[in-house]
């Protein structure tokens, strides 16, 4: 049971499962729009867009704990199934040869469109496990991309499987946005957090050029331009099923409040527990997530 359980935080499968949330969301948005209001989509794409997310996610994550396995310690990260000895650092690499491919493969079966946006974004996840993590300024941003991602690849999913366009309806475009806002604000705690192991490491984050202060108030930012363009789809009539939902309304004020506590606790508090607030906005992006899925429905 312990190896089980420290199989799930090497590959962080809850993240697996809120990937395809997301995607979900962006499936059932584009079959909507483009198709049909009544119908929803089909669910072989589902299913194979579920395997995708799971199993890329789920092996890019086990390559990131193997290349950071040295400066987790450094950092003391025990939450690490690695760094306390509970897997084998070959156990994560074999994870990543199986599952690596597989997602690919699922990916393919999907359509075009959909291989095209798993390919680039899984040479990316490889490109930061080996290199971009070290240049946080730019691995903080790539990580906000595979938060912002899976809307897209969900809204180019019920596309025809011989099909190879990248239109995207504006709405998805507005959700993913805000998802990439929160999670730059999330990863800029997180070097916050890591900062002093990062240092020693020569890791080149925004604490170490901006300074911790400045990089607390940046993320709180991110967090308050995302609050504001949640309102968008709520205030404008052409986002169709969010317009005036009061049910999306009800969830993203509990996934706003939530992130406008911690902006102020950011800005405000010159000691903030970054482990607490990772945590809390986390469950802010989950609010949010509930959000758009039950605005899609109800609208």
């Amino acid at each position: 049971m312990k190896k089980l359980k420290a199989i799930w935080e090497l590959m962080r499968l809850e993240h697996g499962i809120m990937l395809f949330i997301a995607i979900l969301i962006g499936s059932v948005i584009s079959q909507k729009m483009l198709y049909d209001f009544t119908s929803f989509p089909p669910i072989d794409k589902l299913i194979l867009t579920f395997f995708t997310a799971l199993f890329l996610e789920a092996s890019t994550f086990a390559l990131n704990d193997y290349y950071d396995l040295e400066i987790d310690k450094k950092n003391k990260r025990t939450d690490r199934p690695l760094v306390r000895g509970d897997i084998a650092p070959k156990i994560a690499l074999y994870l990543f040869f199986v599952l690596f491919p597989l997602g690919l493969l699922s990916s393919f079966f999907v359509n075009y469109t959909c291989f095209i946006i798993a390919s680039v974004t899984a040479a990316f996840a490889i490109l930061y496990d080996v290199k971009m993590k070290k240049i946080k300024l730019l691995g903080n941003f790539y990580i906000a991309y595979t938060m912002a991602i899976p809307f897209v690849f969900g809204g180019a999913a019920v596309l025809g499987e011989n099909t190879l366009t990248f239109f995207i309806p504006p709405v998805i475009l507005i959700i993913a946005s805000i998802a990439f806002l929160t999670g730059s604000g999330r990863e800029i705690m997180k070097d916050v957090m890591d900062y002093e192991g990062d240092k020693k490491k020569g890791v080149k984050s925004f604490p170490k050029y901006i300074g911790v202060r400045a990089s607390n108030i940046l993320a709180a930012a991110f967090y308050i331009i995302a609050i504001a363009l949640s309102f968008i789809p709520f205030f404008m009539k052409s986002f169709d099923f969010y317009y005036q939902n009061m049910y999306y309304l009800f969830f993203v004020f509990i996934t706003d409040t939530m992130l406008l506590s911690t902006s102020f606790r950011l800005i405000f508090k010159k000691q903030v527990d970054m482990k607490f607030y990772r945590m809390f906005t986390l469950v802010a992006i989950f609010f949010g997530l509930i959000a758009f899925l039950i605005g899609v429905f109800t609208g």
